[in-house]
């Protein structure tokens, strides 16, 4: 759902209120939502012998009535174009400010059709014209704001939208200190903030989206009754959000509500049902309760079959491939996309997504010769279809390129991210994962060498992931903790401290200090301090790492038998001991499984793009791993 049409209540809501002046006003300002005043007929006709003598009509009372005949055209035009009609005629006789709300109509009815917003922005903009002269805000001067942000917003001009929207807010803001009916209100204000959250996402900054997003689930509870269908959808919405910034404790309740009042509602059958069934099982997913997450697929899956809905049911039956994939079921998911392959068309994109799934599969079993035919089954299909579904295409790229890192073949990961980067840079609204795909790439470039190379992938991707997910995401501390690694390696541990120090705050507050990706960029900054030669501040932060490692018990013996190590090395140095580049490892470039003796440690994702048809299928992004450089 885009727009958000409750605000037309409000026209219906001007005639109600009809002032009982306006017959008698004739210079008041034209409201083209009241009827033209009607004349009570008297019961008995005037007995008189005289001819009747015609009545004189002033031009006055003739434009007066001329104007009330336009006025109960318009009202009574129900398509767009009688409506347009209707405002034609009115431009003869009515001002500019006169045809303000007539203009706000058609541009809100303009704006639902979404056929043509620039003539939508047009009479956004009469409207506006008409309003903005005046000393104190009003309920059509907000919503005139809100329309121009919504229609802007369809024409991709972000920035714009949100100006309108924000100034829409603080004037709806004032209405309420002066204490104008929240009735009146809460249409406009949840339609403004339902919109700013749909501004903030396609500028990639999501979470700020998601307070908006409170606001209008907070608006709907104060409107709707307790178990109302609009606060299910409300709550699913919300939890969406959080799934998209990858919050999956956050929107575990409001999935749960969602299902639990749609249930209520509308019975366990019910499709709102189903799609509740389906996130709930991406949110499990992404807590790792696959199991959860499972249940939930199938029990959607018998929902969307009773109804028939093939498409969807595809879907769910992929997703659940990929769930019994995270649950080492290989063969299972095997049998289960040989059932789904067969139901899609040659050259169709779903084809290529359950190949990719089917890949995936393969190569956990190490059928690494099956699962690259699957590939380029795949990859053939896609580069067709990069023009039509660039971000479903840019999204397959990625996921197939981890496929190939599995498998050692670096420079086709590299290569399939660049055409994944190459999709989303021309499209705004995906900055989110724009910048996770060049994380990826910088990652990709540090683990091959090519340290230069990997630099400004890994600074546009900080810069567009804290636009999109804010400063303090644990994404964000990945990338900071990485472009630290390729710093130290370039021999400037200036910078490299600076970056892992940045690192270091950002997980301290997202994981928590004691968490093991946050001691290990603290070991990072005291080894680069220990490089620069400031050996007290190495120590102080080799002796957080020590104390760290202690609140973990006897699950981490190792760990602090080497941090202790470490300590006493720094200690030797700062005493002239000599030299410690070689004995102090720098665990920042994260390796892959074939390269690393330990295998592959778990590692936390970095912010993706998560489609509720297709979070479940997108594997965990491993942003760094115990290695040494």
């Amino acid at each position: 759902m885009r727009k958000l049409w409750n605000s037309i209540a409000f026209f219906s809501h001007l005639a109600r209120r009809r002032s009982s002046s306006y017959s008698t006003l004739r210079d008041a300002p034209f409201n083209p939502f009241t009827k033209p005043n009607k004349f009570i007929s008297t019961p008995f006709r005037t007995m008189d012998t005289l001819v009747p003598k015609p009545s004189q009509i002033s031009s006055r009372q003739r434009k007066i009535a001329e104007k009330s005949q336009f006025e109960e055209a318009f009202e009574s035009a129900e398509t767009t174009e009688e409506m347009l009609k209707a405002f034609s005629d009115m431009e003869v006789v009515f001002n500019e400010k006169e045809l303000g709300l007539a203009a706000l109509k058609i541009g809100l009815k303009l704006d639902r059709e979404g056929e043509d917003p620039e003539k939508a922005l047009s009479f956004a903009n009469r409207a506006l014209k008409a309003f903005d002269n005046d000393n104190k805000p009003s309920l059509p001067f907000a919503m005139t704001l809100q329309l121009m942000g919504s229609v802007n917003y369809g024409l991709n001009r972000f920035s714009d939208s949100l100006g309108f929207l924000n100034r829409a807010n603080r004037v709806l803001g004032r209405l309420e200190g002066e204490g104008v009916c929240v009735d009146d209100v809460r249409p406009v204000l949840h339609a403004v903030q339902f919109e700013l959250a749909n501004v903030k996402n396609a500028m990639g900054r999501r979470e700020e989206a998601l307070e908006n997003l409170r606001k209008c689930l907070e608006i709907k509870e104060m409107t709707f009754e307790e178990d109302s269908g609009e606060l299910g959808k409300g709550n699913r919405d919300l939890a969406e959000a959080y799934v998209a910034v990858l919050n999956f404790t956050e929107a575990l309740p409001y999935c749960l509500k969602a299902l639990e009042i749609h249930i209520k509602r509308l019975g366990m059958n019910s499709v709102e049902v189903a799609h509740d069934r389906k996130l709930l099982g991406i949110v499990y997913c992404g807590l790792e309760e696959h199991e959860k997450a499972l249940e939930q697929n199938v029990l959607a899956q018998r929902i969307l079959k009773n109804w028939n809905l093939n498409s969807d049911l595809l879907r769910a039956e992929v997703d659940a491939a990929n769930m019994m994939i995270a649950l080492g079921r290989y063969d299972e998911a095997v049998g289960t996309l040989r059932n789904v392959v067969n139901q899609t068309e040659k050259d169709s994109e779903n084809r290529a997504l359950v190949l990719v799934s089917m890949a995936k599969a393969l190569c956990n079993q190490e059928k690494f010769a099956d699962c690259k035919r699957c590939l380029e089954i795949s990859l053939g299909v896609l580069d067709k279809r990069e023009q039509i579904t660039p971000v479903e295409v840019s999204e397959a790229y990625s996921e197939i390129s981890m496929l190939y890192e599995t498998m050692n073949e670096f420079e086709t990961a590299i290569s399939l991210l660049k055409r994944a980067l190459a999709l989303l840079e021309k499209l705004p609204q995906e900055q989110h994962s724009e910048g996770s795909v060049s994380a990826r790439i910088g990652w990709l470039l540090l683990l091959t060498g090519k340290v230069k190379q990997a630099i400004p992938y890994l600074e546009s991707a900080a810069e567009r992931l804290k636009d999109s997910f804010g400063p303090k995401h644990f994404g964000v501390g990945y990338i900071y903790n990485n472009l630290g690694a390729a710093y130290l390696e370039l021999d400037r541990p200036q910078s490299a401290a600076q970056m892992f120090a940045v690192a270091k705050d950002i997980m301290d507050v997202s994981l928590g200090p004691h968490h093991a990706d946050t001691i290990e960029a603290c070991q990072n900054l005291s080894k680069a301090y220990g490089e620069m030669g400031s050996h007290a501040l190495a120590i102080e932060f080799q002796q957080q790492v020590i104390d760290a490692w202690e609140s973990h018990g006897a699950s981490a013996e190792e760990e602090l038998k080497e941090a202790q190590r470490l300590l006493e090395l720094l200690k030797r140095k700062a005493r002239g001991g000599g030299a410690l580049s070689n004995e102090v490892p720098m665990k920042a470039l994260p390796l892959c499984g074939a390269l690393s003796n330990e295998g592959p440690r778990k590692a936390l994702p970095l912010p993706t793009n998560t489609p509720a048809t297709s979070s479940v299928s997108q594997p965990d992004i491993p942003l760094r791993q115990s290695g040494t450089v």
